[in-house]
């Protein structure tokens, strides 16, 4: 999956990107081991309960969050690529074993690039459909992939 934007990805792409002073192995450790997604991954007043990941293409994940009211949202999807410390590729397309989800919504593109002994680190969304962009975009997706990314940034500056 190429990183290169195609002319309708200003319709159905959401970018975020960071120059992270962390080598990209401990950012990479932060979104594949299961202990450190809990810390970071969801913006307060959020909280991820449990993350579980299969880290192979074809591999399954759930990532779990609970909201301030108690509901709980699992978060299924299935990794299209790992190139460890390099790129992560996820889709909620599919759950576990290829079974195809009831609505997909995107698929996330991570890269880790070193750039002047830090990381360039960044997230793209790719949605199905421009509606889909447009509503996660409307959720908040820049402020809440911001503050999860400046969460993430702080995990890894301890490991």
């Amino acid at each position: 999956m190429p990183d290169t934007p195609t002319a309708d990805a200003a319709v159905h792409e959401l970018v975020l990107t960071r120059l992270i002073p962390a080598a990209r192995d401990k950012l990479f450790r932060c979104w594949t081991e299961p202990a450190l997604i809990v810390q970071w991954f969801t913006p307060p007043p959020w909280k991820t309960i449990t993350a579980e990941t299969d880290l192979r293409p074809g591999g399954s994940s759930v990532i779990t969050m609970q909201g301030p009211d108690g509901t709980v949202m699992p978060n299924r999807g299935v990794y299209l690529e790992v190139l460890r410390d390099q790129r992560l590729v996820f889709t909620d397309a599919y759950t576990s074993a290829w079974v195809p989800s009831a609505k997909p919504f995107f698929t996330v593109v991570l890269s880790f690039d070193d750039e002047a002994g830090q990381t360039r680190y960044t997230a793209r969304a790719r949605h199905w459909s421009a509606e889909d962009c447009a509503a996660h975009e409307k959720m908040g997706f820049h402020q809440g992939w911001g503050i999860a990314t400046d969460q993430l940034a702080a995990l890894a500056a301890t490991l």
